[in-house]
């Protein structure tokens, strides 16, 4: 009875292991680039005055260090973090 009962309950955990695990599609996912930051990669290092000479198609967050933002996600949103050496350290939809 108990060799029984040890076979029932092990016999899923077996089953589990012989499923082969579902991988994430190769490359960005579509929403990671609803705002175009992956074509925006070459500003990271550039000065933050760059960005007055540019003209963004959709919304856009300028982050200074220690600046307060809110906490909503937006894909279609351009954040473009600025260090305090006014640099562009990141380029990030949300």
């Amino acid at each position: 009875m108990f060799i029984n009962r040890l076979i029932l309950v092990s016999l899923p955990m077996a089953l589990m292991a012989c499923v082969a695990p579902v991988m994430p599609p190769e490359g960005p996912l579509p929403i990671e680039n609803a705002c175009n930051a992956l074509e925006l990669q070459d500003l990271v290092g550039q000065p933050a005055s760059r960005l007055e000479t540019i003209r963004f198609a959709g919304p856009v967050r300028i982050i200074q260090p220690g600046m307060a933002v809110t906490m909503d996600y937006l894909p279609n949103r351009l954040n473009i973090y600025i260090d305090d050496r006014e640099v562009i350290a990141a380029v990030k939809c949300g």
